[in-house]
């Protein structure tokens, strides 16, 4: 007897009904840790619930979304309230959450924190330490795995951009144990070999376990002594990693990073054509100006008869030396005029204008002198007249 196969559909809709005729999975009290946690833009919210060896798909409908207290995010852990279902299309059974409370955080979100708290404390987050980026770098060290979109991404942007930048790939595990270490080594064996003008280190999304070795304490001091600049592109636009605060600049994506780091090349011979057009409207009219100058120069006084401004001052000089020749003239018939005024006042008091009305000076021994008590007898003078001297004796 042949047995007639049943369909797929038909055998997850036989899983469903069986587990939704279970009264103890129509109503399961769980306690986990979110991981993989997405905000769709419905309102519904889509997350894996997980604990140390196994994990499972949830999802809470934005009915039931508009009831929480606070915002569900990877690492935490949380208590939900739902049933287990069956989404038949996919065959995978998931919990359709209908509440959820928050039961703390988990470990790896409390390290995160942690060391998060404690590397910015110590200032590796700090602007001043950040390194400039190149404007053009001739060649982008990558640090990510050496398959998937990543890379592949990375490279079609940059060499869209400028098709003549040279990608030199570093393969390194960005997620599992050990992948941390992987990482710093790649960063400080870039810089030893001097192997790029600026690093990007770069993966897609994941959980919060999946990007962890960017959360590793060896990391972030790997970027931090880094002599190149390193630019971090971890997860999507809402991952942030510890990676991602040391780094010399974040990109949300790696081709967002991409962006960031190779120049548009088409972008900037528009810049230069531009600016080559402004140049040339400024010499244009710079040489405008200057022509105009030149015509008004050459058309003025100056530059038609230039000795004019020279006799112009040969006049100043002959009208300052006449104005000088007459001050000088002046004041010399002033002081002759003041000259013969103290003259004649000095005629009038001196002696030999009294000698010619008749007087005479009588002296004795050059003594002068002026009583007749001061001469005796016999005693002989000198009599200064107007036109000589006499000697004569006193005889009473």
């Amino acid at each position: 007897m042949k047995i007639k196969p049943i369909s797929v559909t038909e055998l997850n809709k036989y899983v469903k009904d069986k587990i939704a005729s279970d009264e103890f999975l129509n109503s399961v009290f769980v306690a986990g840790e979110i991981s993989n946690f997405k905000h769709h833009y419905t309102g519904h919210m889509y997350f894996t619930l997980k604990d140390e060896n196994s994990l499972i798909k949830c999802v809470m409908f934005k009915t039931a979304t508009g009831h929480l207290n606070f915002v569900p995010k990877d690492g935490m852990k949380v208590n939900v309230l739902g049933s287990v279902g069956v989404f038949e299309r996919d065959g995978v059974y998931q919990i359709y959450v209908q509440a959820m409370q928050e039961d703390g955080i988990g470990n790896l979100y409390a390290q995160y924190e942690e060391l998060k708290a404690r590397l910015e404390e110590e200032g590796l987050f700090d602007t001043e330490h950040k390194k400039k980026i190149p404007f053009m770098p001739k060649v982008i060290g990558v640090l990510t795995s050496n398959t998937g979109a990543v890379i592949r991404d990375i490279i079609n942007v940059s060499t869209r951009r400028n098709p003549n930048v040279h990608i030199r790939l570093l393969p390194v595990p960005v997620q599992g144990e050990g992948a941390a270490q992987k990482i710093a080594d790649a960063i400080q064996f870039m810089n030893e070999k001097n192997l790029a003008d600026v690093i990007i280190i770069a993966r897609g999304g994941g959980s919060l376990e999946d990007l962890w070795p960017f959360n590793e304490e060896i990391v972030a001091r790997s970027i931090y002594a880094s002599r190149l600049p390193v630019v971090s592109a971890v997860g999507h636009e809402t991952d942030f990693t510890i990676a991602d605060f040391v780094a010399d600049l974040r990109a949300p994506t790696p081709s967002a990073a991409a962006e960031l780091v190779v120049a548009d090349v088409e972008d900037l011979k528009n810049t230069l054509q531009i600016y080559k057009s402004r140049l040339k409207i400024s010499l244009k009219r710079k040489t405008e100006l200057m022509r105009l100058k030149l015509e008004k120069y050459r058309n003025s006084n100056a530059f038609k008869n230039p000795l004019q401004k020279v006799n112009n001052a040969y006049l100043q000089i002959d009208q300052l030396a006449k104005q000088m020749e007459n001050a000088m003239t002046k004041k010399l018939k002033n002081v002759k005029s003041n000259f013969s005024k103290e003259v004649t006042k000095l005629d009038a008091l001196s002696p030999l204008k009294t000698l010619s009305r008749g007087f005479c000076i009588v002296q004795q021994k050059d003594k002068v002198i002026v009583k007749a008590e001061n001469l005796e007898p016999n005693q002989e003078i000198d009599l200064t007249f107007q036109d000589g001297k006499a000697r004569a004796q006193i005889i009473e």
